[in-house]
C-alpha cells in the first residue's frame, strides 16, 4: 500500500512538472491538427463532384485557357490589343468573376468563332466541368463577381413563399423590367436592334441563371446592374416576371394581334398605319365614288 502511495506521488509531481505540461499541449495540438486535416479533406472530396481541390481546378482551369482562351484575352487574362492599337483583340478578365465566365461560356458566346459586332449565342463548347475550371482559373486572378445559387435566381427555390407573396415579387419584378430593361428587350423580352449593328437578344428560353448573371455582369453593351443597383431579390423578381408573361398557363394570350409584345411605339405605328391609313383610303373611295354617281344623275 505505501508503494502505491509513493508511486502515484512520484506520477503526481511529474503531471504538475512545466514540462508535463508542454507534452500535454503539444499532444492536444497535434491531435485537433489531425482531426481538422481528416474531416476537412473529406469535406473537400465531397463538395468536389471531381474529387479535386480549389487549387487543382485552378490549374486545370488555366490549361484550359491558355490552350482556348489566351490568344485573344492573353496569357494571363490582361488582354490583347491588336495592331493598330484601337481595339482590343480580346477584353481583360482581370476582375471579370466567374458569373461572366459562366455566362459567356456556357451560352456559347465564348470563344467567339469571328470577331464581330455581338457574340451570338450557340451550343456551348466546353463541358459543365470545363466551364467549372475555366471560372476558377479567371476568379482567381483577381476579385469578381462570384456565380449566384438556385436561391439568388429562382423564386420557386425560395422556401416559405406563399402564393400571395410570390405574386407580389412577380408585379414588383415587372415594375423594375418596364423601369430598366424594355428599352432594349421589349416589353416581353422579345428583344430588339440596337445602334451600330447590334441587338438586344430575346429573353424567352434562357436559363434563369444566365438572365440573372447578365444583369450581375453586364455582357457587350448591356450596362452593370451590381447588386447595389438591382438587389439580388429585384434580379430575381424580375427572372421571375420574365418567365411568367412568356408562360402561357400564367399569362394567356386573350386574342388580337400580339406583335411579339414589341410594346406601345410599335403597336401606336400600327395604328396609324393600318388603322387611320385605312380609314382615310376608305372616305377617299366614298368620295371618290359618290362624285361619280352625281355626275352620272347630271348627264
Amino acid at each position: 500500500m505505501r508503494l502505491l502511495n509513493r508511486s502515484a506521488g512520484r506520477l503526481s509531481r511529474h503531471r504538475r512538472g512545466p514540462v508535463a505540461g508542454l507534452l500535454v499541449i503539444l499532444l492536444g495540438l497535434l491531435m485537433a491538427g489531425g482531426l481538422f486535416a481528416a474531416f476537412s479533406s473529406s469535406a473537400t472530396a465531397e463538395n468536389s463532384a471531381d474529387g479535386l481541390t480549389q487549387s487543382q481546378k485552378i490549374e486545370a482551369g488555366r490549361k484550359l485557357f491558355l490552350l482556348s482562351c489566351a490568344t485573344c484575352h492573353g496569357q494571363n487574362g490582361e488582354g490583347v490589343v491588336a495592331e493598330n492599337g484601337e481595339s482590343n483583340l480580346g477584353p481583360s478578365l482581370v476582375g471579370v468573376g466567374a458569373a461572366a465566365v459562366h455566362f459567356q461560356v456556357e451560352t456559347g458566346r465564348m470563344p467567339m468563332a469571328a470577331t464581330g459586332k455581338q457574340a451570338p449565342r450557340k451550343p456551348a463548347a466546353f463541358t459543365e466541368q470545363e466551364t467549372e475550371y475555366l471560372a476558377a482559373y479567371v476568379a482567381s486572378l483577381a476579385p469578381g463577381p462570384a456565380a449566384p445559387t438556385k436561391t439568388d435566381y429562382d423564386l420557386d427555390a425560395v422556401k416559405g413563399l406563399s402564393a400571395d407573396e410570390q405574386r407580389d415579387a412577380i408585379v414588383r419584378g415587372g415594375k423594375l423590367f418596364l423601369t430598366n430593361c424594355t428599352a432594349c428587350h421589349n416589353f416581353e423580352g422579345s428583344g430588339g436592334a440596337m445602334p451600330w449593328g447590334r441587338y438586344a437578344p430575346p429573353l424567352k428560353g434562357v436559363a434563369k441563371q444566365h438572365i440573372y448573371e447578365a444583369m450581375l455582369t453586364g455582357p457587350q453593351q448591356m450596362p452593370v446592374f451590381s447588386n447595389n443597383v438591382l438587389t439580388p431579390e429585384d434580379k430575381r423578381d424580375i427572372i421571375a416576371y420574365i418567365y411568367s408573361v412568356n408562360d402561357k398557363k400564367q399569362t394567356p394570350a386573350y386574342g388580337g394581334f400580339g406583335m411579339k409584345g414589341l410594346g406601345p411605339v410599335a403597336e401606336g405605328l400600327m395604328a396609324w398605319l393600318v388603322g387611320i391609313g385605312g380609314l382615310v383610303l376608305f372616305a377617299y373611295w366614298i368620295a371618290a365614288h359618290t362624285a361619280r354617281t352625281h355626275k352620272k344623275e347630271d348627264a
